[in-house]
């Protein structure tokens, strides 16, 4: 049976991480006194679902997290120091603090620690986030217990809709752009402005022409996309933006 710590102290433990080629502890006490804090863990570094789903979408609400009290969002998995801090290199994930759990010793004192020798990765942790205030814990969603590496209730949409019912998240924009292209920096322009964050695509580095064919059935650039919607060229994301967040 998987624990749920809510009401309770989190566990005091020691964290062996690196920073700037040099072995720092921090402890339990240093992380979550005082602070409130959003922790997600997970199975592993690298691992499909915790690279392509739960790293990135609470890199991307971080800002909507701060705004609504939370002073650090924290990912932990049962990996060295030195595998976290490589992923987070990958990841891009900027806003996150990346926790190595090495010895489990963290996730067995939360009652998360799972095995998982079938898939070779010995003993893990389970996924869950938590909402920590001043080293007490508030809220827990942890995964049901089940075959596989469910993942429902421990997502970043998840804890911020526990923590801030009415916050708004934000678009999710890509910009089909090419090199020199003037409408293409217009276009980045519009969305700076509005204070939009968007995923530039190089033609040629990040895709080919087929491609933007495939998506959009368009040969010009840019195409920009919003929460899944075609909205087209610089003009017609100007009337968008006009619309939707006013100028």
């Amino acid at each position: 049976m998987l624990k749920n710590l809510e009401g309770q102290r989190i566990p005091a433990v020691t964290f062996r991480t690196r920073k700037e080629h040099e072995w720092v502890d921090v402890t339990s006490a240093e992380i979550f006194d005082g602070k409130t804090v959003v922790l997600f863990s997970l199975p592993g570094a690298f691992t499909p679902t915790c690279s392509s789903s739960h790293v990135p979408r609470y890199n991307q609400l971080a800002p909507q997290f701060h705004a609504n009290g939370v002073d650090d969002i924290i990912c932990v998995s049962v990996n060295d120091a030195f595998v976290m801090n490589e992923w987070k290199r990958s990841q891009n994930a900027n806003r996150v603090s990346f926790l190595p759990d090495g010895n489990g010793e963290f996730s067995e004192k939360m009652g998360l620690l799972v095995d998982k020798e079938d898939l070779g990765f010995g003993k893990r942790s389970w996924r869950y986030s938590m909402l920590v205030r001043d080293s007490i814990v508030e809220q827990m969603f942890i995964e049901p217990e089940e075959a596989g590496d469910p993942y429902g209730v421990s997502d970043a949409d998840s804890m911020l809709t526990y923590l801030a019912p009415e916050c708004v998240t934000p678009y999710d924009v890509a910009v089909f752009a090419r090199e020199g292209c003037g409408f293409c920096v217009r276009a980045q322009g519009l969305l700076n402005d509005a204070g939009i964050e968007f995923e530039e695509l190089l033609l040629n580095r990040d895709y080919t022409d087929q491609t933007l064919r495939a998506v959009s059935s368009q040969i010009t650039y840019p195409q920009v996309f919003i929460d899944g919607q075609h909205i087209g060229g610089s003009d017609e994301l100007a009337v968008w933006l006009e619309k939707n967040v006013g100028g």
